[in-house]
């Protein structure tokens, strides 16, 4: 878990056991982390995992079943206009009138923040080459998300939560994108909630991965770490049995497998044929998704 650094660090963001349940009988289960000020943190998992119900409960789209959330330490339920006046959202698909042009996205806008920066907007109009007076409808996927990332940053938003805003977008644009996230968390004031499914971007970005799976949480901490916390043990049918008891994700090839194992777990495996690798974001995804190794997830 992130150590809250006795203090030291405000935390932007705090949940502590949320949890939803849904009548289809998914339930996103006790998921506590904290996001420090300063940082950004990527929210990853495979489809389905619970990453949006997370977003959905952080913004007060839906109610949670138990838990609680802090935002700069206000509750989102208790204090829910004051949060939001602190939240700056980029969703995956523009939510404004197709017809509208960017003025009148900034009439609509502004009067709902106190802070709002007109000067500031501008500038980021400008840096992202946006046309005031060009309908949204006629704006690419790429301009949609920096316009919503424009207002997310022009009225002081302490806490970014940007939900897959980068899928679909060229090498371009996602390079632009980080420097900005960069730039925005530089004076340790502000902070960033990244969920992604492209882990390059989180490669270059993210300070620290919180890793959902089937509605609980599997990892939260440091990038580095989570990385550092396994191997992929890769070796030919008749070693499987070796590895298998001590593997926490395992895939079946004709020729062998490949098998996630955890970093203290690597000496057992001595005096072995087995082929050791570093294990990516990539790899523990796919890895702990297989269904092949069943009863071995667990909050690290």
């Amino acid at each position: 878990m992130i150590d809250k650094l006795s203090g030291a660090v405000p935390m932007a963001l705090s949940v502590t056991g949320a949890t939803k349940h849904y009548d289809s009988g998914f339930t996103l289960d006790d998921v506590t982390f904290d996001l420090p000020a300063g940082y950004i943190m990527g929210l990853i998992g495979p489809n389905g995992a619970g990453k949006s119900t997370l977003i959905k409960l952080i913004l007060n789209m839906i109610h949670r079943d138990a838990g609680e959330i802090q935002v700069l330490g206000l509750d989102n339920l208790a204090d829910e206009e004051a949060v939001k006046q602190q939240l700056g959202i980029v969703f995956d698909s523009s939510y404004f009138v197709e017809t509208w042009n960017v003025n009148d996205v900034e009439r609509v806008m502004a009067p709902m923040y106190p802070a709002w920066n007109k000067a500031t907007f501008a500038s980021y109009l400008a840096k992202f080459k946006l046309d005031r007076k060009k309908k949204l409808k006629e704006f690419s996927r790429g301009m949609q998300m920096k316009l919503m990332l424009a207002i997310a940053l022009s009225h002081d938003a302490k806490l970014l939560i940007l939900d897959e805003p980068t899928a679909g977008l060229d090498v371009l644009s996602r390079d632009e994108l980080m420097d900005t996230l960069h730039a925005y968390i530089e004076d340790g004031e502000h902070a960033v909630l990244f969920s992604t499914h492209i882990t390059t971007d989180l490669e270059r970005a993210a300070d620290f991965i919180t890793y959902i799976n089937g509605g609980r949480l599997y990892y939260t901490g440091p990038k580095d770490e989570f990385e550092d916390s396994f191997r992929v043990v890769k070796g030919g049918p008749d070693e499987l049995t070796a590895v298998k008891d001590i593997a926490v994700g395992l895939r079946r090839y004709d020729t062998g497998f490949d098998a996630l194992v955890r970093a203290e777990n690597i000496a057992g495996l001595s005096g072995m044929e087995f082929t050791l690798e570093p294990a990516s974001i990539d790899d523990i995804i796919r890895l702990t998704n297989t269904g092949e190794v069943s009863g071995t997830k667990e909050v690290l």
